[in-house]
């Protein structure tokens, strides 16, 4: 079954592997994170000091990065779907 899940996320170029999608920000942090450990680049991102905030029915995740240190901006942005769990990048601008 978590094959089949991560089969169908590298289809939708998204994590869709959560089925009780995120309700709460922690929910969102760690599929956040769980996405993150799956891209090639993931020991660049800092998840543990990524903050989140709620808009209408998802979440925006702001996660550091170390090789945008002292430039703007200095975060990647992620949004978390509520209902689905499925996570997808959003521009910075």
């Amino acid at each position: 079954m978590k094959n089949t899940c991560f089969l169908a996320a590298l289809a939708l170029g998204a994590a869709a592997c959560q089925s009780s999608g995120a309700p709460t920000a922690e929910a969102a942090r760690a599929a956040v994170r769980h996405y993150l450990q799956s891209q090639p680049n993931a020991a660049l991102y800092v998840p543990d000091s990524a903050s989140v905030v709620e808009v209408a029915t998802h979440w925006q995740v702001l996660v550091p990065r170390t090789d945008w240190a002292r430039r703007m901006p200095s975060r990647a942005a992620f949004a978390v779907d509520k209902q689905s769990g499925v996570v997808s990048t959003r521009a910075v601008k």
